[in-house]
């Protein structure tokens, strides 16, 4: 049964991360060449695993159902715990919003091709919402199987399109230098949370149980599937066009159309669709699992049946309503996701296990690296914030 769980659990993290945002890694990397975009993926893959680790060092001195907010408010105090609990909705209600707007169109789109139906847009996103609410709410392990079968498909997509454009890689495309070297700077938020998967965490904690050993394997097989995936992606996309070719795509529908055309496949481009699809929903689904637990703990829902519904109330309809009514609002804050998404990822766990660490010795698992790791890790956050202003200032382009 636990290994059953183990398994599910490392689809959940690799669901969570391999959002849609995948596809827009190269339109963030392009003209940085290939070597600098592997550098800049590998790092970012590195310092989010350990901060990972670091959420599970702090996890086994808290309840087995503690969220980030129950954490902080431990090891930071009621000051630590209002920033954590800001953050975690801010972010995560901003990316529910968009998964219901973005994936509601979609879905609407499917229902009237496939059906000969004219539906809304708005009627789209409502059917989503509920999909996903009604799953969540019946639990991980519910959530945990839909992922895994969405999840299989994915990856059938994927080697789908693999298969299709490898013969058109060229070598002497992956070997070619940066265009800019300026532009790693406005890549490295859209690389940073392309692997972001931390909200799942208490869930995943909460559904394995307290077992380190067993959670440590969960965290690094899990971030490790969508790294090696985001490589043989990159090899692809930066092996058949120039580095000229793809800072001249417009967007990711120019990438796109331009990968299907070199191609000569119209299948590529329904590949990349469905592929869209499944990311969204798998990432949708281990984003609003992490906000439903995390609403449960802060408001002390019990485990029943009507407080559960109460609690999917509290995580849905807010980011519904944003979707329906205020859909400019969710979009000015996705802007902000990366800052975030860095003080959820990487401040607080660095900032809780420094505290933790002051106190008495302990036993148990402690992520090794010792204070100087925690300081790389905050100047890594520091950099990311710093490209993200830049970028939010006009002063270095936006790309992704």
């Amino acid at each position: 049964m636990l290994k059953n769980k183990t398994i599910g659990s490392m689809l959940i993290v690799a669901g969570t991360t391999i959002g849609a945002g995948m596809l827009a890694l190269p339109i963030a990397s392009a003209g940085l060449g290939f070597n600098t975009a592997m550098v800049l993926i590998v790092g970012c893959w590195l310092l989010m695993t350990y901060t990972a680790l670091l959420m599970l060092e702090l996890h086994q001195y808290a309840p087995r159902d503690a969220t980030l907010n129950t954490l902080a408010k431990l090891w930071l105090g009621k000051r630590g715990q209002y920033v954590a609990n800001f953050s975690m909705i801010f972010l995560f209600y901003a990316l529910c919003a968009a998964y219901i707007a973005g994936g509601g169109a979609q879905l609407q789109e499917r229902i009237n091709t496939g059906f000969n139906l004219s539906i809304a847009p708005q009627l789209g996103s409502v059917i989503l919402a509920v999909l996903i609410a009604g799953v969540v709410t019946l639990g991980t392990s519910k959530v945990d199987k839909l992922n895994r079968v969405l999840f299989s498909i994915k990856i059938v997509v994927l080697a789908s399109l693999f298969y299709m454009l490898t013969p058109y890689v060229h070598g002497q495309h992956l070997l070619e230098m940066p265009v800019e070297q300026g532009l790693i700077l406005s890549a490295i938020p859209v690389v940073f949370t392309s692997f972001g998967f931390h909200g799942s965490i208490p869930s995943i904690v909460k559904y394995v149980g307290l077992d380190i050993k067993t959670l440590r394997k969960v965290m690094i097989a899990g971030a490790s599937l969508p790294l090696v995936i985001y490589v043989f992606w990159q090899v692809l996309s930066q092996g058949i066009m120039s580095q000229d070719q793809l800072l001249q795509s417009e967007g990711l529908t120019g990438f796109v159309a331009s990968v299907a055309n070199i191609a000569n496949n119209a299948n590529v481009s329904t590949a990349v669709k469905l592929f869209a699809d499944l990311a969204l929903a798998t990432s949708f689904l281990g984003v609003s699992l992490g906000l439903f637990d995390f609403f449960a703990d802060t408001f002390k829902k019990a485990d029943t049946g009507t407080d559960r519904i109460k609690t999917a109330l509290i995580t849905f309809v807010p980011p519904l309503g944003f979707a329906l009514f205020y859909p400019q609002g969710f979009i000015m804050a996705l802007g902000y996701a990366a800052i975030a998404l860095v003080i959820l990822a990487v401040f607080l766990p660095v900032s809780m296990v420094y505290k933790q660490r002051q106190g008495i010795e302990k036993e148990g698992y402690k992520v090794r690296s010792g204070n100087i790791g925690l300081a790389i890790a905050a100047l890594c956050g520091i950099s990311i914030i710093s490209a993200q202003c830049l970028q939010m200032a006009g002063l270095i382009p936006a790309i992704g």
